[in-house]
């Protein structure tokens, strides 16, 4: 019997969460490996941006003296980073795991973790292109994102980066440090008009997603998202990587972990699939009139 330990950023009750773990468990068994019967798997979930609650997490886990473990998020890295070097660890969903200090480099990851990235930060530039197709005449954008990570930084440079002068749109952070100021910054944000919205990849909008969807509801603000299952909740736009099959992923790495393999030696990997969602319904409330040849260009369109 081998064990698997598995640190998920998201609620224990969160369907998004629980699809990609049963993923990942599926992958585990297309492998060999079954749940009862050569391998046990012990969880752990934060559902929240709690560096206290993720560090007592991950001294569990490592107190149970699991072969490896599954990571969820740039959190959940950290803190088993600081409770176990001894341990291998197979991350998913990470930004920037060298900038960090996850991993050596993404090539020769060289210590005791690696994994699946979400995407470079130019992509997050990309989010900024698409309002000149959904709403060219905005002149001011709100970009959410978490100043305390370097990702959430990385990400609002990129940005920044893709909107010289001539492209005639001022940038605003609104730092997403807990859901009451997330509200309030939303809010004031909204109070002048033209404004739209870009929500960059981080834990804080995860966790409060539906809170930010409906803000933008709320405010009529046009708002692009990281992740297609915003959408699916009523967000207008996304453009992202898919992000539950980094999970089936992530399985193969654990199967080759626990067949003797070493972290250090397996390379980070870069995602294989990006979606472009929209939601119709969401732009007819917003007043807006998509073209279709971005409608051509969507992986999914919501009705």
């Amino acid at each position: 019997m081998r064990r698997v330990g598995v640190l998920e950023s998201r609620a224990a009750d969160d369907a998004e969460g629980r699809a990609r773990l049963a993923l990942f468990v599926q992958g585990l068994r297309e492998l060999g490996w079954t749940e009862g019967r050569n391998v046990r798997i012990d969880y752990r979930f934060s559902g929240a941006s709690d560096a206290d609650r993720y560090r007592t997490y991950a001294a569990e886990l490592v107190a149970l003296a699991p072969d490896v473990i599954l990571a969820s998020a740039s959190a959940s890295v950290a803190a088993l980073q600081q409770t176990t070097r001894a341990v291998p660890i197979v991350f998913v969903n990470i930004i920037d795991p060298v900038g960090a200090g996850f991993v050596a480099s993404l090539a020769r990851p060289g210590g005791s973790a690696t994994g699946f990235t979400l995407f470079e930060y130019s992509l997050s530039g990309k989010w900024l292109e698409l309002f000149k197709e959904i709403a060219p005449n905005l002149t001011r954008i709100a970009i959410l994102r978490d100043p305390s990570i370097a990702s959430g930084i990385g990400q609002f440079a990129a940005i920044q980066a893709m909107a010289p002068p001539s492209f005639g749109v001022e940038l605003s952070p609104i730092d997403e440090r807990d859901a009451g100021e997330i509200e309030r910054d939303v809010a004031a944000f909204a109070r002048a008009p033209n404004g739209g919205l870009i929500v960059t990849a981080s834990q804080g909008a995860v966790t409060n997603r539906e809170l930010i969807i409906t803000l933008a509801a709320r405010h009529r603000l046009p708002a692009v998202y990281p992740f297609r299952y915003f959408v699916t909740h009523g967000g207008l736009i996304s453009y992202g990587p898919d992000t539950t099959e980094q999970y089936r992923r992530a399985a193969g790495y654990v199967d080759r972990i626990l067949k003797g393999q070493k972290a250090a030696d397996l390379p980070v990997q870069a995602p294989i699939k990006y979606e472009l969602a929209i939601n119709l319904k969401t732009a007819k409330a917003l007043g807006l009139t998509l073209l279709p040849t971005l409608l051509a260009r969507a992986d999914e369109v919501i009705e």
